[in-house]
């Protein structure tokens, strides 16, 4: 290998460390300023919030039986809610009339209501900002999956996740800057595609964590036994390595090899690092209990939340949580909120599952001092209809559902927008993906109009040509 005087000086007095160094460096550039070293047109205004935990209920969640209180509807159940038969629903033709299957209570000092199947959620709602008047195009799963993940009802578009991650970067050198954490059960509707990066870089879609107590939390993670010469110092081999891919990369400048390299090097420091992360063992009793970690039904989905809250101590930039698999097997209990036959069965087991992990995870960061840099996000892809569908069920509903948002710069015990008096469909100020998805890129600093990158002859970005920030919510 020829080295000139001042390739000689970089790599044996430069050392590992000015690597390192370089590195680092480079990473933070490339996200804060554009390829002429101009600061990043999209960085413009200083963020509330540093990291994003997204809660995502797939499955439909029923507005009216949780967030949306409709005393109208109450008073009309049993009578039909379309007289003339002229609508037809998603699946079936409308029932009767049917309000909340359980009692809606006003809560905190904000005197928002919400309903008795979330006794400990109740307990943060003065920190919760409700969006009452959420849509979606599609009454389908995996479209209306794909439209509140990325915009769009097609796949193959990155999701909110990768654009983040693209836009910002990583706040850690260990661990990757998106992570997804699915339901034990499987993945959700659309699968895979719900974290992809589409036409990002590959390097920007979500890596997937195995929240399961009896499998490592990533496949493959740790390297064959049988090389225990590398095992036995760990550190210096990804450092020599290191070494050897950036001397490998210099001398051929390809950005593909660049991704790649980078890509591997992530692996091997997760050998190191996901294992600290992921291990809850140190957690005290009191932390553990709180997330429910003992109890069968909720201490998966606890676990997931837990989960989530040390990998944004530890710097992960955006973390997804799943809560409900894909309706793959007939079981007594569904696998996620899509509750045909038997809401208050369905909607009962799985309120249980979230008022348990999503209230002590505010609960936890509030505590911790993260809740003010931490913005949560919970939404599900559609809502369910006010009327009945085959006597305890509710059909899909695109025209309505709701979602909210806490911490990271959110006014708590706030609501925005309505649905109209039977909880049917948005009527003040509907929203779309595009409102909550503007607002989140807002929090973190970012102006959503001008986050994009050209794909097809097209600057396309996470919110199309729709959105605006919903500034009502904002501290």
């Amino acid at each position: 290998m020829n080295l000139s005087r001042r390739n000689m000086l970089w790599n044996f007095a430069g050392g590992l460390g000015g690597i390192a160094l370089a590195d680092l460096l480079h990473r933070d550039a490339v996200h804060a300023h554009t390829s002429d070293g101009k600061p990043a047109s999209y960085l413009t205004h200083a963020p509330k919030a540093k990291a994003v935990i997204e809660i995502f209920c797939p499955g439909g969640m029923s507005q009216v039986d949780t967030w949306d209180y409709k005393p109208e509807l109450e008073k009309r159940t049993g009578q039909p809610f379309d007289a003339d038969g002229k609508l037809t629903f998603f699946a079936s033709k409308p029932g009767n009339c049917q309000g909340s299957f359980w009692k809606f209570r006003q809560h905190g000092q904000s005197g928002l209501w919400m309903s008795d199947l979330f006794p400990k959620l109740s307990q943060q709602i003065d920190d919760i900002a409700f969006l009452h008047s959420m849509q979606s195009k599609s009454a389908l799963h995996g479209p209306a999956m794909f439209m509140m993940n990325s915009g769009f009802t097609r796949p193959g578009f990155p999701s909110m996740g990768s654009w983040v991650t693209y836009g910002l970067g990583s706040m850690n050198d260990n661990l990757p800057a998106y992570v997804v954490l699915p339901d034990v059960r499987g993945l959700p509707p659309g699968g895979v595609s719900n974290w992809g990066a589409g036409f990002l870089p590959a390097e920007y879609q979500g890596t997937v964590l195995e929240v399961a107590t009896n499998k490592p939390p990533i496949a493959d993670l740790f390297p064959n036994t049988k090389f225990k010469e590398s095992q036995q110092n760990p550190e210096a081999a990804q450092q020599f390595l290191h070494w050897l891919n950036q001397e490998h990369a210099a001398q051929r400048n390809e950005a593909d090899l660049n991704a790649r390299i980078a890509t591997y090097e992530l692996a091997a420091r997760l050998q190191l690092s996901a294992p600290e992360s992921t291990d809850i063992s140190k957690e005290t009793a009191a932390t553990q209990e709180l997330y429910g970690l003992a109890h069968p039904e909720e201490g998966s989905f606890g676990r997931q939340c837990l989960l989530a809250r040390r990998l944004v101590e530890r710097g992960v930039r955006f973390v997804q949580i799943f809560c409900g698999a894909e309706n793959t097997t007939a079981k007594k209990i569904r696998p996620n909120w899509d509750s045909h036959e038997d809401l208050p069965r369905d909607h009962g087991y799985w309120g249980a599952v979230l008022d348990r992990g999503a209230s002590a995870l505010l609960a936890d960061l509030k505590e911790r001092g993260m809740l003010e840099s931490t913005l949560v996000i919970c939404t599900t892809e559609f809502g369910r209809q006010p009327a009945a569908q085959g006597g305890k069920g509710r059909d899909h509903n695109a025209g309505a559902f709701t979602a909210w948002m806490a911490g990271g710069g959110i006014r708590g015990g706030t609501r925005y927008g309505a649905t109209d008096e039977l909880g049917y469909q948005a009527a003040e100020t509907p929203l779309f993906c595009y409102d909550l998805h503007a607002t989140a890129l807002h929090l973190l600093g970012i102006d959503h109009e001008k986050l994009t990158f050209y794909n097809n002859g097209i600057q396309r970005r996470l919110t199309d040509v729709h959105g605006h920030v919903i500034r009502e919510i904002l501290l």
